[in-house]
């Protein structure tokens, strides 16, 4: 599967012009999947204008994430904030659109709120994580701060993930952080990790790149330059080759995730829904 790394800096709260941005991305650079950073659809320090810009299920810009992705033959995974049916609700998510116009959402899990960060006066979180089928195989989606938490990573492996994709609005101070725990979630549950983080400036916050792949071993897979036309010093459109069945091959010799699966009391499918995980 050949993966996109959109390591952008959104428009704050220009949501016509973030989604013109996505196309340019996906029309210049062939890809099976294209992955754009947390909250790419709006920003991510929009304040109470949340409300105002959700994504609702079937409005206009699902419909040209969905036209988009059937026009150029290609997944789109990207970070937006999205109403729930629960009046006055809105949550953190990551769109899954796939190439033949199917949508489904994961809502992130875990909210920071310290330093900087408000999320949980904005949104509501999940608390539960599913796999979702990406032929060949099934993808997790997870968003920024969850990569701390060992267990979203493990229920999406449990549930069959074979690729687990990171979306991220996370500043430069945090960037040393992420490049120890992604190579780690990917050997604990030996699967691919994708990890896209934003770049740019809002309100004194420094986004800080640093977006890349590991392989099921840990191992970083080398990323190619995609040309594109750049507003900021930072961006960067990044392909990489990611072989969904080494996971596979790789398991019988680190059989983490089997040995978890066998012990007393363990769900055969933790990540399986019985809570909110999906937006859309």
């Amino acid at each position: 599967m050949r993966v996109l790394l959109a390591q952008l800096a959104p428009e704050r709260g220009a949501v016509a012009a973030n989604l013109d941005r996505l196309e340019q991305v996906v029309a210049g650079g062939a890809g099976d999947l294209a992955v754009f950073p947390e909250l790419f659809l709006t920003g991510y320090l929009v304040g109470d204008a949340v409300h105002r810009l959700a994504v609702r299920p079937g409005d206009a810009t699902v419909e040209r994430l969905v036209r988009t992705a059937e026009r150029h033959r290609i997944s789109l995974v990207v970070g937006a904030p999205v109403a729930l049916d629960r009046p006055g609700e809105v949550a953190n998510a990551a769109l899954l659109v796939t190439s033949d116009g199917r949508v489904v959402s994961q809502v992130k899990r875990y909210l920071p709120t310290y330093g900087p960060f408000e999320e949980g006066r904005y949104f509501a979180p999940s608390d539960e994580s599913r796999a979702r089928d990406l032929p060949p195989a099934r993808v997790g989606l997870a968003i920024c701060y969850d990569a701390f938490f060992p267990e979203v990573a493990r229920a999406l492996a449990l549930d069959g993930a074979g690729l687990l994709v990171y979306l991220s609005a996370s500043p430069v101070t945090s960037r040393r952080l992420f490049e120890r725990i992604l190579p780690a979630r990917a050997i604990e549950n030996a699967l691919g990790v994708v990890y896209v983080n934003r770049v740019g400036v809002e309100d004194g916050v420094v986004f800080g790149g640093g977006s890349g792949a590991w392989d099921p071993r840990g191992e970083p897979l080398e990323l190619a330059r995609v040309p594109f036309e750049r507003r900021e010093d930072e961006e960067e459109v990044y392909a990489v080759e990611v072989d969904l069945t080494e996971a596979a091959r790789w398991r019988p010799f680190r059989p983490v995730l089997r040995d978890v699966a066998s012990r007393p009391g363990t769900a055969a499918h933790p990540g399986a829904p019985t809570g909110r995980t999906d937006a859309l």
